[in-house]
């Protein structure tokens, strides 16, 4: 890495000119290279991003070029680190006082207010994200590491932890652990330590023994539902005050996992009935015999996240422990483990977590829909996980941007993807080269007089606006396809435009009637005659329409897109999954595509004119169509994203 940062910080001297032709070919370089990439090299910020930047910042010329926004993927690089940096993304000339406000200007901006006012940062900050490995990351999660990550790289240059809450072998796996670290990665997030709960069992255990040595926990073998009763109700337990021999004895025959061990958990000796319900004897230990993904058989005995949490984070100096606001009322219990163990103080700080419309967030259920087949795993489109949003053509500097913005409010909204996918589309737009689909079920053959005799080949550019994407070949002949849709559309003797070829005239249309799809017969076209009229002009056209010339390879490709999974904006606690979830979710059209698309790879994303974004979930390869998922771009057909 540091020779790549060496490269880029050399390379920034070729930038310096006052000349905008001096310095356009490296600046187009520089755009291209950052086409998927937030940062210039790695996944965080490094030198070769400041010296850079700050290179460009100085130059009058590249700062008034890179603000027009004619490279999209450098404007965007530039704008990001002057925002998610703004201690580093500063000019050396400028006095620390200038600095200083210039930064309180960038985090009252159009984003989220970070001014939080975290306590005793003078000391140093170090927050950590603790996911359980029982499922992959999904955009809330995101949002947490995010926040996290900002407050400790960004805001104070403090240590971020990650930490693996594997305390449940029942639902955890190394598959799931392994996701979360590259999810993290692709989002920017680097971790200063790895840790996981289970390194520290030897530890909890011994402070669990220590709490029912000092009477500040007891064993209870309450069934659950009866313990869940007398929680709500204030009652207390008939184990509550056992003493300390039985206590211990009972934890013991749970540490080795025996038939009367199981019966057993261990509760914490708060309150019977505390109004923070979170206060009423939580459990703290329970008996669990199935093999830990990490530990094997060693333990029988899980703590609770709860327990752990708040020691563990004193252990590993935890200065900050930031968490969404569904932890608040167990702040409490927190800030009790720690005085009752006396441990190392911890603040804890809440934020809201990220709901969206139609979508489920709850790890349990969408455990669910993917082992039950609704969906073809985590990965899939229509799930809210980071790898989901990924496939379905999110970009990563998207979903950095759109949650950053959202900052560490308290305020619980419901969001919409609209919004969401908004902000994607202005980095998609800008590396999105444009290509041609017709339906297969619904091609018309069209004839053009005035066309060459032999068919020709011309290259044409990408993107009109953005030329940096090169060229692609379009086929003309007098053989070409339209759609059904807009061949229907036409009248006798009308001019209409075909996109980038020019104007023609509508001599004849031949139709079909089928009796059967209508009391009155539906008419479907079958066949129409042009006649080229390139002196025409297209300004005076009112429609323009795609086309493909026969005489190419015309590579089938599958257009999927896709609903929302559940038909409530928000289910309730006592709504049953099954009676909301949207019986058809996935929409796919057969078409032909220009000769071109046989080249794309995976991930590539690209615009069908007139049809919308797409990324390439499978290039084509072999004769099997490539498939291509439909972006959406916050705009809504019929309450859908489209």
């Amino acid at each position: 890495m540091d020779a790549h940062i060496k490269e880029w910080q050399d390379r920034a001297s070729s930038m310096t000119a006052l000349n905008l032709k001096a310095i356009e070919g490296p600046l187009a370089e520089l755009d291209a290279h950052l086409t998927l990439r937030s940062h210039i090299v790695g996944y965080s910020l490094t030198d070769a991003d400041t010296t850079v930047w700050r290179t460009l910042r100085e130059n009058r010329v590249a700062h008034a070029y890179i603000k027009q926004g004619l490279m999209a993927n450098l404007s965007r690089w530039f704008k990001y680190i002057e925002e998610a940096y703004p201690e580093s993304a500063v000019l050396p000339t400028r006095p620390a006082r200038a600095a200083k406000a210039g930064e309180e200007k960038e985090e009252k901006g159009d984003g989220g207010n970070y001014d939080i006012g975290l306590q005793d940062v003078h000391d140093g900050v170090v927050t950590r994200f603790p996911p359980e490995p029982s499922g992959y990351l999904h955009i809330g999660h995101a949002k947490a590491a995010l926040l996290n990550d900002y407050f400790a790289h960004k805001k104070y240059k403090g240590t971020l932890l990650l930490r693996f809450d594997d305390t449940n072998p029942l639902k955890e796996k190394q598959e799931f652990e392994d996701s979360i670290v590259e999810d993290l990665a692709l989002m920017g997030v680097k971790a200063d330590k790895v840790s996981h709960t289970s390194d520290y069992f030897q530890e909890l255990y011994k402070y669990c023994v220590q709490m029912l040595k000092e009477g500040t926990a007891y064993a209870d073998d309450t069934l659950q539902e009866k313990m869940r009763d007398e929680r709500m109700n204030g009652i207390a337990s008939e184990r509550r005050d056992s003493s300390v021999e039985d206590n211990l004895a009972r934890f013991e025959e749970m540490k080795k996992g025996t038939e009367e061990g199981i019966r057993w958990c261990i509760r914490a000796k708060i309150s019977v009935d505390d109004p923070n319900k979170a206060m009423r004897d939580p459990v703290i230990y329970r008996c669990s015999p199935e093999e830990h993904h990490r530990t094997g058989s060693t333990w029988k005995i899980y703590p609770t996240y709860d327990f752990c949490c708040p020691i563990i984070d004193s252990i590993e100096g935890v200065t900050h422990a930031l968490r969404t606001t569904e932890y608040k009322d167990r702040d409490a219990q927190y800030q009790w483990m720690l005085k009752a163990l006396r441990l190392r103080h911890v603040y804890n700080w809440d934020f809201a977590r990220m709901n969206f419309i139609k979508t489920l967030l709850s790890k349990r259920k969408l455990t669910r829909i993917v082992d039950t087949g609704v969906v073809w795993g985590w990965d899939d489109p229509r799930m809210p996980t980071v790898r989901g949003i990924r496939r379905r053509g999110m970009t990563i500097p998207a979903l950095q941007e759109f949650i950053l913005k959202q900052g560490p409010s308290k305020n619980i909204v419901n969001l919409d993807w609209t919004t969401f996918w908004a902000t994607n589309k202005k980095y998609i737009d800008p590396i999105a080269a444009r290509f041609t689909a017709i339906a297969s079920d619904a091609k018309v053959p069209v004839t053009v007089v005035g066309a060459r005799a032999a068919a020709h080949t011309e290259e044409k550019d990408k993107h009109a606006k953005y030329k940096e994407l090169g060229t692609k070949k379009v086929v003309y002949s007098s053989s070409i396809l339209l759609e059904q849709a807009d061949a229907a559309s036409f009248a006798q003797d009308e001019e209409i435009t075909l996109m980038n070829w020019g104007n023609a005239i509508v001599r004849s249309i031949s139709h079909s009637i089928n009796p059967l799809s209508s009391p009155a017969g539906l008419k479907t076209v079958t066949s129409v005659e042009l006649e080229l009229h390139l002196q025409g002009d297209v300004k005076k056209t009112s429609k323009k329409v795609t086309w493909l010339s026969t005489d190419q390879n015309l590579i089938p490709v599958d257009l999927v897109d896709f609903d929302y999974l559940i038909t409530k904006d928000k289910l309730e606690a006592d709504d049953k999954l099954e009676d909301f979830l949207t019986p058809h979710t996935e929409f796919r059209t057969h078409a032909l595509a220009d000769c071109n698309v046989a080249e794309l790879r995976e991930d590539d994303i690209i615009q069908f004119d007139r049809k919308g974004y797409f990324r390439v979930d499978r290039p084509f390869k072999h004769g099997e169509p490539a498939v291509c998922f439909q972006i959406p771009t916050g705009k809504t057909k019929a309450g859908v994203p489209v």
